[in-house]
């Protein structure tokens, strides 16, 4: 799906939840303390900032859902045992070319 295609779901989404519970843009947007014109845009597929979705899925009851969107991560037992404790604070830089395909370009068909 394209990220104009996932706007207009989850925009449609939120207006079917809203709709559900009989909640009108306008309260929906005094609750979230947003415009209702920045409603309406989320609604039919618009970008909106993070912080607006976060508030207007607190007002609809759908903030726990943000929990699936990015699970806590999960470390194997074996790299606590190495990180002794610690909490890794940035990614290394190593040789990491079989995880991370090589962008395409013209030419690189052979």
């Amino acid at each position: 799906m394209t990220d104009d295609a996932i706007l207009a779901e989850i925009g449609g989404r939120i207006a079917r939840y809203r709709i559900e519970q009989q909640v009108t843009q306008a309260d929906l947007a005094e609750q979230a303390g947003v415009s209702k014109r920045t409603v309406e845009r989320f609604e039919a597929g618009a970008s909106v900032q993070f912080s607006t979705v976060i508030r207007i899925l607190r007002v609809l009851g759908l903030l726990q859902g943000l929990d699936r969107m990015v699970p806590e991560p999960f470390s194997r037992p074996m790299d606590l045992l190495k990180q002794k404790g610690k909490v890794r604070q940035r990614a290394s830089s190593g040789n990491r070319s079989d995880k991370i395909p090589k962008k395409w370009s013209w030419g690189d068909e052979s």
